[in-house]
């Protein structure tokens, strides 16, 4: 039997006719299906299979039972068949849930968890089967840019290509070190790229960092715990990020600050400061608006990390 250790760190690629998913393994709770499965991959089975049946945003079921292979007993455990769950139907067949499915629990094993991709589910779910299974194979799983950096490796320019020019700025790890590593990561991972400024608001802040699209590093988003400090001001120029009515629920959303807004202090995280592109900061403050939503399509066409300011 495999050791559960030994697929740690790693997790299937499902290549389709319509897009590709991953999904972690759960192998001390379903040991003997995970061997199985791994094993059927490493072989090829599973390469120019199909998924054969589906019910539109329930449930996809793929693979085919091996012949050699005898169907393995149940492994049920307290995982729940959630969205994104991966389960053994029969043999070398498995299922992935694209919605919550309650009456499986207790009745299939659970043995894989969906970490990037559901929307490629969903979208296969509600496709005519059958849709091509081109490869499945096991890989590292993507890491998380900047996850173990040193607050020394988290002081860096970050550069804004946007739709009016380039903006740099400097990241202040020392203010909010928490936020700085998520911005710094999803910076890195692409996941800015063509997202949007949805709000100019004269005089106050240039807002955006929504994404409506999926994207692989979304697996990484989460709400952050509010880093207030009162030392640090919201001058033209900082950069902060917006949270709802929860100071610890930011999550990707940011802005440059035009002027000065001292009811901000202490209330959201700044996290980093403008050091090159204020010319453009007054442009975008120049653009027309309805309200405080541009006229026109504004956007972060590629964010990179350049390096230690």
């Amino acid at each position: 039997m495999l050791p559960a250790q030994s697929l740690a760190g790693m997790e299937a690629v499902v290549t389709t006719d319509l897009g590709t998913f991953r999904f972690e393994f759960e192998s001390e709770k379903s040991p003997k299906h995970v061997e199985q499965f791994v094993k059927l991959v490493r072989e090829g089975f599973y390469n120019n299979k199909t998924f054969t049946y589906a019910v539109p945003l329930g449930i996809i079921e793929g693979g085919a039972p091996p012949a050699k292979d005898p169907k393995l007993p149940n492994e049920v455990s307290e995982l729940k068949h959630v969205r994104g769950t991966v389960s053994a139907f029969d043999g070398g067949q498995f299922m992935v849930c694209a919605s919550p499915q309650p009456s499986f629990d207790g009745n299939y094993t659970a043995f894989g968890r969906v970490t990037e991709g559901i929307d490629v589910v969903e979208k296969i779910s509600k496709a005519p089967p059958p849709v091509r299974i081109l490869t499945l194979t096991i890989e590292k799983k993507r890491e998380e840019p900047f996850a173990t950096a040193s607050l020394d490796e988290l002081s860096k320019t970050v550069a804004l290509n946007t739709t009016l020019g380039v903006i740099r700025i400097r990241t202040e790890p020392e203010w909010a070190p928490n936020h700085v590593r998520s911005f710094l990561g999803l910076v890195a991972s692409g996941w800015y790229d063509g997202t949007p400024f949805h709000r100019i608001a004269k005089g106050f802040v240039v807002q955006g960092g929504i994404r409506s699209t999926p994207h692989y590093a979304d697996r990484w988003v989460h709400p952050l715990k509010a880093e207030f400090r009162t030392d640090v001001k919201h001058i033209r120029g900082v950069v902060s990020m917006a949270h709802g009515e929860d100071p610890d629920s930011a999550t990707t959303s940011f802005f440059l600050m035009l002027g000065p807004a001292e009811s901000l202090d202490g209330k959201f995280t700044a996290f980093a400061r403008i050091t090159q592109g204020l010319d453009v900061l007054d442009a975008f403050e120049k653009e027309e608006v309805n309200g405080e939503t541009p006229k026109r399509k504004l956007e972060i066409i590629s964010a990179f990390v350049e390096g230690k300011d």
